[in-house]
């Protein structure tokens, strides 16, 4: 049975889910989908910690389906501007997995990602997917992608 290792840049998807089609992803249809290809033996969703009850929720359903949450602290600067990336985490996570399963598969429109799975593949001969919205992803994230799967309806909420 296939091994496979999801990595969930949450904010990635809510923001180009939103912006795009004004709804939600279906974590729970991805999940099943997933489970239909073979074993998910990792599955992290990386979030930005926020003291919101909407967002508790959100992250508790994610944890229900079968993720583990992990959470950076919200930074607002004094400058106005804010931080909360989880870009260096996910590429470390996504290394470490690699070595242990058959399929890596990122939900990431973000391009500084492409590197990544070019060397996660070129080293450790794992398949790799990306999800994302067509449109708001990085022509270069899906080009390094050996499946490129486009967020559409049918994984909308």
């Amino acid at each position: 049975m296939k091994k496979i290792a999801v990595f969930v840049d949450v904010q990635n998807i809510y923001y180009t889910t939103r912006d795009t089609y004004a709804k939600q992803f279906n974590y729970r249809l991805l999940w099943q989908e997933l489970m239909a290809q073979g074993e998910i033996t990792i599955a992290n969703a990386y979030a930005i910690q926020r003291s919101d009850d909407q967002q508790h929720k959100f992250q508790k359903a994610l944890k229900h389906i079968g993720f583990d949450v992990k959470l950076k602290p919200y930074i607002q600067r004094s400058d106005g501007s804010a931080k909360g990336d989880w870009d260096v985490g996910i590429t470390i996570d996504i290394m470490e997995a690699a070595a242990e399963v058959d399929t890596v598969i990122l939900l990431s429109g973000d391009g500084d990602f492409d590197l990544l799975l070019r060397k996660v593949r070129e080293k450790y001969g794992v398949s790799t997917e990306v999800y994302s919205v067509e449109k708001l992803t990085a022509k270069s994230l899906v080009e390094a992608a050996d499946i490129h799967h486009k967020i559409e309806h049918s994984l909308l909420l």
